[in-house]
């Protein structure tokens, strides 16, 4: 199978050239010689990405595709679809990863053909230690036909192997995958996946009945590495069942310290296929708001120990199906859609789940730590009771809500806040069986006065209003700080306006004409400010961010290659018609580039950062150089206009962009401390803890 059987997109031809889609479009008008879709449709066309290559070098415009990026768009564009090839590749990276000579003897051949035949025969050999045999696995052998069109990807993934290792080149397309199709997937990141292996604490068996691809079970084996360990996982999705077991295969050592690993394909509430395990520890990120999950015909179902759950209570029936499926003493965590603590239809199964004790923490996550991300969602941690054993009499409740805004709980210090929060109270409240109340925080509440005619678990209306936000001192400094920055915010007030002149008729150049003489590097990226699927990540500096003038609120996978910014580098908004601008500062710098925003990185003998900064954030310009959608505005940023000075008179304009850029800064600053400060009074004076006087 030849390589221009991988088909691109205009946005993968965008990425490869490094370029806005404005200006593919613009190539496909401009050049008669450009090559001619192969597939896709009249809207969304796409091209052979071998002549796409070839064309791009005979222009200029790519000296030479690097590799991880030619073995993601062959990947993306494999006629079977990417997560086939996603799954022929995972196959081919775990017998390089365990058998490298096996998979160096079978590459030397040229034949593609040839090379399928025996690669499939050699994968049985590789899976069924793995895995299990052919009828107990998740993971299929493809046949020498299914995978013949997938060799060439094979090829350069053993490739890009021999650069990151095979488990760093699956998590990389992986992750890629997940990025470009977030919609597709129920994804629990990083953050959130590990705190709920920490709460559930150590385990030779683990479970996930709502696998996914495998995020939780990651977790759990990172933070166990214990060796003889059994990681089980479930989901209604072949394909992400097989995925699951692949990546928890290739994140191990291999060897006998590897996990064994056994996943299946199936309906987990309707038809278990692990109806047979009992897991030290079972976490779930379950599907929330299910009304066809089996009710009427699960009526008698023996794992509803605490009630048959309604119709409209699909969570209840996945926390008895994850304590079913636990060994007596074991812990489970789920992910609960706040509603579930308190819906009437489900009081009773609450109810019963405490008197047992059953349930021992709810938890309520801030905003944004987990997809929807308007939704702050619930961690319920439950143990299923030993025989003979006493229920406890007290219930953990902890709201971390106040501890983030939903967009600044994805950085990583206001989540390991988060986090630790959440872990002190734990383990105190599981050591001790009851805590000391911590207002607005945590705190432990007897069982006996949850049970009422609600049995409302939802933490927020149990704990007391925090103390803090009253505290004089507190905000004595809150108003001190305010105040200091409103005599700073005076002083930097700009000097009066002289009278008006005419427009300077300067000479003008454009950034495209800019980056075509070398005087900046324009660079856009496709990684956005989400979840990251690996274990090491960089912040990334968002479109939000870029308006809203705060740090980088992101963090992505650092296996996806991002663009990394610079102290002088300027990012300029491409997408929704505001006119904003950053200048990179050694706080913003190291941070990845986000999608949504485009990077001109100027020369420092040819162009001032401040001054380049300035003029492309005129209204003017901004005007000129956009264009409008249906539903939004885009900016073409080789469009921008600034005029042709000498250095010299560049740096005095950049001195005076830069003045306001501060005045800005620290506007924007005492708005975030007047909105504390009065919000706080508020609290303050309607807690009773600040007289009016």
């Amino acid at each position: 199978m030849q390589d221009n059987a991988t088909e691109v997109t205009a946005a993968g031809i965008a990425r490869l050239a490094g370029v806005g889609r404005a200006a593919v479009s613009n190539w496909r008008r401009r050049h008669p010689d450009f090559p001619k879709p192969v597939g896709g449709t009249e809207t969304s066309p796409s091209f052979a990405l071998a002549e796409i290559e070839a064309w791009l070098r005979d222009q200029g415009k790519l000296a030479e595709v690097p590799l991880r990026e030619r073995v993601w768009q062959q990947l993306a564009g494999h006629p079977a679809g990417p997560v086939t090839a996603l799954l022929h590749t995972g196959c081919a990276l775990l017998l390089v990863h365990d058998r490298p000579p096996e998979w160096l003897a079978l590459a030397v051949t040229d034949d593609d053909q040839d090379l399928a035949h025996r690669l499939s025969a050699a994968l049985e050999g590789i899976l069924t230690p793995r895995f299990g045999h052919a009828t107990e696995r998740a993971v299929e052998r493809p046949s020498p036909a299914d995978l013949l069109p997938s060799v060439p990807l094979l090829r350069g993934a053993a490739e890009l192997a021999a650069e990151l290792g095979a488990r760093g080149t699956f998590a990389f397309l992986l992750g890629r995958h997940l990025d470009a199709n977030p919609r597709q997937y129920t994804l629990t990141p990083q953050g959130p996946a590990e705190l709920m292996a920490a709460l559930a604490g150590p385990a030779a068996t683990a479970l996930d009945p709502a696998c996914g691809t495998g995020a939780l079970l990651d977790a759990v084996r990172a933070h166990d590495p214990r060796p003889g360990r059994t990681l089980y996982g479930q989901d209604s999705a072949a394909e992400l069942a097989a995925l699951t077991a692949l990546r928890l295969a290739l994140d191990g050592n291999g060897g006998a310290d590897a996990p064994a690993v056994r996943t299946a394909a199936a309906d987990t509430l309707r038809a278990d296929a692990l109806g047979d395990v009992r897991a030290d520890v079972v976490l779930a990120h379950p599907p929330f708001n299910e009304r066809g999950w089996g009710h009427d015909e699960l009526a008698y179902d023996p794992r509803w120990e605490y009630g048959l759950p309604a119709r409209t209570e699909s969570e209840l029936a996945w926390v008895q199906h994850a304590l079913a499926r636990l060994k007596d003493g074991g812990s489970a965590v789920l992910l609960m859609p706040p509603t579930v603590a308190s819906r009437r239809s489900g009081r009773r199964i609450r109810a019963d789940l405490l008197r047992r004790g059953a349930l021992r923490a709810v938890v309520a996550l801030p905003a944004g730590a987990v997809p929807p991300n308007n939704v702050p969602l619930h961690l319920w941690v439950l143990r299923r009771p030993g025989a003979g054993a006493p229920a406890a009499p007290e219930l953990l409740l902890v709201d971390t809500t106040a501890l983030a805004e939903p967009g600044d709980v994805r950085e990583q210090q206001v989540w390991d806040d988060v986090r630790r929060a959440v872990l002190d109270a734990w383990r105190a409240f599981d050591r001790d069986g009851s805590l000391a109340e911590q207002p607005g925080l945590a705190r432990s509440v007897p069982v006996i006065e949850l049970l009422d005619d609600e049995v409302d678990l939802a933490p927020a209306r149990r704990l007391p209003p925090p103390v803090a936000a009253g505290d004089v001192v507190e905000l004595a400094a809150v108003r001190e700080e305010l105040a200091d920055t409103l005599r700073h915010t005076v002083k930097l007030v700009p000097r009066a306006v002289p009278a008006a002149t005419e427009p300077a008729r300067w000479p003008l150049t454009t950034v495209g004409e800019l980056a075509r003489a070398g005087a900046l590097t324009l660079r856009t990226s496709a990684v956005h400010g989400g979840p990251a699927g690996g274990h090491a990540r960089v912040p990334v500096l968002t479109d939000h961010d870029v308006l809203e003038g705060t740090g980088p609120s992101g963090a992505h996978a650092v296996d996806d290659d991002p663009v990394i910014l610079e102290v002088g580098d300027v990012v300029v908004p491409v997408v929704g018609g505001a006119a904003a601008v950053r200048v990179v500062d050694e706080s913003d710098a190291g941070a990845a580039l986000g999608r949504g925003l485009a990077l001109l990185r100027p020369e420092p003998g040819a162009l001032d950062p401040w001054f380049l900064a300035g003029f492309l954030r005129s209204t003017a310009n901004n005007r000129q150089a956009s264009s409008h959608a249906s539903t939004a505005t885009r900016l073409d940023v080789r469009r921008l206009q600034l005029p042709r000075l000498p250095l010299a008179e560049q740096a005095d304009y950049g001195a005076r962009f830069k003045s306001l850029a501060t005045f800005e800064s620290t506007l924007r600053h005492a708005s975030r401390l007047s909105d504390h400060l009065i919000q706080s009074l508020h609290d303050a004076l309607s807690a009773g803890t600040l007289p009016p006087a």
